[in-house]
């Protein structure tokens, strides 16, 4: 085992070759498109390209070389590093590219993932985000919430949003973030940025002084603990345009997720907060496309009264139906409504639409009913799962 005293660090000793050796890969992954470079002790360095993990090199990185790294990158935090054993930062690569570090040890040694921030933010448009995002923008109160997994875009499009308030109305912006991946300029609002560990010791202490800093929008990076939970929907409640995300899969996941993190008398409470203060979740799948790209699939849940209804009532198994019958009306949609449009329109093929549907069953009938000839159901290992005969689908002409 490592002692700390092994793991000091003098900066002065330092020549950086490890980390150049780094940032050759970064390079290399960037020039591929991908999206996360992931190194680790006693092996090689991957990038995630295009979803898939990919080798860079067949050079493995020696524990000490993972070490010497993680000190060349860190410099005088390499000690909280220490202490900490993971650490968030930010990487600036050069004037157009930043990265997303969360450096950690791990049984071999230190491991890093470098996760690409574009140092661009595109707009709404440009994301090809449907309109009823922008409605959300225009919001003068209430709770927005983006969500899904990790790497699925949470970001990007939530910057989307604060740089389109950001150039369209006047107001100060806060944010709270770990750490600030996008950074936003002064347009016509003001625009505070701090980052946890830097700016401020937690998202809770800083949301609740952000109620003393005369906000008209806050952001808040991740709604990670019942606090802050319980302060965004205060803030929300308080007159307030909140935007956070959580790592939930879809609207009804959602509103599971901030109740279930109750207890279980206080959720009454907290689900008569959500039907008055949420406005929307949006919901994000990256899906690969037939050009071996990716794309966003989306669910947009917009607040109704029946909405509302749901979440007081504790139906939120009615939710996804209520959103696809809301679709014409109020511009909501579902995950496999938009899967479906993404695969009419030939963007995605037809095994990633069942492989990333919420229903493969109900998407096979829906594609029936628009021309597709659809092939047989398989359910294997308790989830289903669908498969073609021969083409099995005829493309609607």
């Amino acid at each position: 085992m490592v002692t700390h005293n092994a793991l000091d660090v003098d900066i002065s000793s330092l020549t950086f070759e490890t980390l150049d050796k780094i940032r050759g890969y970064l390079k290399r992954m960037i020039d591929a498109g991908g999206s996360d470079l992931h190194v680790k002790a006693n092996a090689i360095v991957r990038a995630r390209i295009n979803g898939d993990i990919t080798p860079l090199s067949g050079e493995i990185l020696s524990k000490e070389d993972a070490l010497t790294f993680a000190k060349e990158l860190l410099r005088t935090r390499f000690p909280e590093f220490v202490e900490k054993k993971e650490l968030d930062l930010v990487y600036p690569y050069d004037d157009h590219t930043r990265f997303r570090v969360n450096i950690f040890f791990q049984m071999e040694g230190v491991s890093a993932v470098f996760r690409v921030i574009p140092v661009k933010i595109l707009s709404l448009e440009e994301l090809g985000l449907p309109k009823i995002i922008h409605k959300f923008t225009l919001l003068e109160r209430g709770l927005v919430l983006v969500t899904g997994v990790t790497g699925s875009g949470k970001s990007t499009t939530l910057a989307a949003m604060i740089n389109e308030i950001n150039w369209n109305k006047r107001k100060h912006i806060v944010t709270v973030e770990d750490p600030i991946e996008f950074v936003h300029k002064d347009r016509k609002c003001i625009v505070n940025q701090r980052s946890v560990g830097q700016d401020t010791y937690s998202f809770g202490n800083a949301l609740r002084a952000a109620l003393r800093e005369d906000p008209d929008i806050i952001l808040v990076g991740e709604m990670r603990d019942r606090e802050t939970i319980e302060t965004a929907l205060h803030a929300a409640d308080s007159g307030h345009l909140v935007f956070s995300t959580l790592h939930t899969l879809d609207a009804k996941e959602t509103i599971n997720r901030i109740v279930s993190s109750f207890a279980m008398e206080e959720q009454p409470r907290i689900r008569l907060s959500l039907a008055s203060v949420l406005q929307g979740v949006i919901s994000q799948r990256l899906i690969p496309t037939i050009e071996n790209k990716r794309v966003a699939a989306l669910e947009v849940m917009v607040k109704t009264p029946f909405i509302a209804q749901l979440i007081l009532e504790n139906r939120d198994v009615e939710i996804r139906d209520a959103i696809e019958e809301g679709r014409e009306i109020y511009g909501s949609q579902s995950f496999d409504q938009h899967i479906l449009d993404l695969w009419d329109t030939k963007i995605i093929s037809t095994d990633s639409a069942f492989n990333y549907a919420t229903s493969p069953s109900d998407l096979k009938l829906k594609m029936q009913g628009m021309g597709g000839k659809v092939g047989k159901t398989n359910v294997t290992g308790g989830k289903e799962t669908a498969f073609e005969e021969d083409e099995i689908f005829q493309i609607k002409k």
